[in-house]
C-alpha cells in the first residue's frame, strides 16, 4: 500500500485527488494539509467524501510528511520549490501539480511567474510528466513535474504532427477553451458565475505562462523548432478544455494517412482516444475521466489540418494524470484507479 501525502487539499485540484485516491486499490492518503482549514474534517469542507475519509486537515509538517511513500504537492505556484528539497532529501518521490518545476529554463520560469525560481538543482532534476512522451523517466523519477491542462490538450494533440515530421512546426495555434475551474477555488470578481454566465472572452492572448511549456515540450519530444501562438479562452462552464489545433502540411499528399498516424501513434496509450475522422469530440465525454479524446478534420481543398482535442481540466488535466504518474513509478498497471468512464449526462 502506497502511503500519500498531500500538500495543499482544499482547491478543486486537492480534492479531486482526494475522490480519486479514495477508490484506489493500491493508495492510502495518511495525511493532507491545509493551513487556513487546519483542524477541519474532510469530508466537512467534501460532503461528496463522506464516509470515504476520516482525516482532518493539518498544518503543514515536513516530518510527517517524509513518512509517506509519496508526497502530492496541489499547491499554488512557489510553494513545493520551498517545501520540497528536505523531502527529497528523506527519500520520498513527489508529484508536483503546480508549475514549479515543468520549465527547465529557469529564467523564462522566472520571467512568466514573477519570482526566482529556489530550487535550481531539482529543477534540473525533474521528469516533466506527460506518460505518453516520458513513461520511462518517469518510472524512474522521483521528482515529477505534472503537465498543465492545457498543454496536456495541446501537446497530445500536435505530437503525432511533429513526431513524424509531417507539418511546418513553426507555424502552430491552439485555440483553447477551458471551464472555470481552471483558474482556482480562489475567490476573484472575475469567476463569479455573474461575471462569466452568458459569456465568453479570449484571455492571454498577448502571452500565457503555459506557451513556453507547451513549446518546450513539443520541442523536446520532436527535436524540431517550435513555433505555436496559444490562445485560452474562458467559457461559462465548471469545467472540461477543448483545444482546437491548427497545423499545416508540408506535403498535401500526406493527408490520407493522418488518421493512421494518430491511431498508431496513440493504439496502446490507456488515455487516449481517436475517433473516426470528421468526429467532434465533447467535453461531456471526459469529465470525470482521465481520457484525452481527439479527432481529425480537413477543409475542402486545405493543406491545414484540424485537431479537435479534449479533456477534463482537473483529471487528465490535473490531478486524474497525478495519479497515473503515481502508478507508473511505483509499477503499478497504469489504469489503476482510473478505469471509471465519464460521467453523462
Amino acid at each position: 500500500m502506497i502511503k500519500v501525502g498531500i500538500v495543499g487539499g482544499t482547491g478543486y485540484t486537492g480534492v479531486e485527488l482526494l475522490r480519486i485516491l479514495a477508490v484506489h486499490p493500491d493508495a492510502e492518503v495518511s495525511c493532507i494539509t491545509s493551513r487556513s482549514e487546519a483542524g477541519l474534517a474532510v469530508a466537512e469542507m467534501y460532503p461528496n467524501l463522506r464516509g470515504h475519509y476520516d482525516l482532518a486537515f493539518s498544518e503543514p509538517d515536513v516530518a510527517k510528511l517524509a513518512a509517506c511513500d509519496l508526497v502530492f504537492f496541489a499547491t499554488p505556484h512557489g510553494v513545493a520549490m520551498r517545501m520540497m528539497p528536505e523531502l527529497m532529501a528523506a527519500g520520498v518521490r513527489v508529484v508536483d501539480l503546480s508549475a514549479d518545476f515543468r520549465l527547465k529554463d529557469l529564467d523564462v520560469w522566472a520571467q512568466w511567474y514573477g519570482m526566482p525560481h529556489e530550487s535550481p538543482e531539482w529543477a534540473e532534476k525533474a521528469v516533466y510528466g506527460l506518460p505518453e512522451v516520458a513513461r520511462e523517466a518517469i518510472r524512474g523519477a522521483q521528482l515529477v513535474a505534472n503537465p498543465g491542462c492545457y498543454p496536456t490538450a495541446v501537446q497530445l494533440g500536435f505530437l503525432p504532427l511533429l513526431e513524424s515530421d509531417l507539418v511546418d512546426s513553426t507555424r502552430l495555434i491552439a485555440d483553447a477553451k477551458s471551464g472555470a475551474s481552471g483558474a482556482g477555488r480562489q475567490g476573484k470578481i472575475g469567476m463569479l458565475h455573474g461575471e462569466i454566465g452568458e459569456s465568453f472572452k479570449a484571455y492571454g492572448a498577448s502571452g500565457h505562462r503555459h506557451l513556453p511549456e507547451i513549446r518546450q515540450g513539443l520541442q523536446q519530444a520532436s527535436k524540431l523548432p517550435v513555433g505555436v501562438t496559444f490562445v485560452p479562452h474562458l467559457i461559462p462552464m465548471i469545467r472540461g478544455i477543448e483545444a482546437t489545433l491548427y497545423a499545416e502540411l508540408t506535403n498535401a499528399g500526406d493527408f490520407e494517412r493522418l488518421q493512421r498516424v494518430f491511431e498508431n501513434r496513440f493504439r496502446n496509450e490507456p488515455f487516449v482516444d481517436v475517433m473516426p475522422f470528421g468526429s467532434h469530440p465533447e467535453t461531456r465525454s471526459v469529465r470525470g475521466a482521465n481520457t484525452c479524446r481527439m479527432a481529425l478534420h480537413r477543409q475542402e481543398n486545405s493543406n491545414i489540418v484540424i485537431v479537435s482535442s479534449v479533456i477534463d481540466n482537473l483529471v487528465k488535466g490535473a490531478a486524474g494524470q497525478a495519479v497515473q504518474n503515481m502508478n507508473i513509478m511505483f509499477d503499478l498497471p497504469e489504469t489503476r484507479g482510473l478505469e471509471a468512464p465519464a460521467l453523462l449526462p
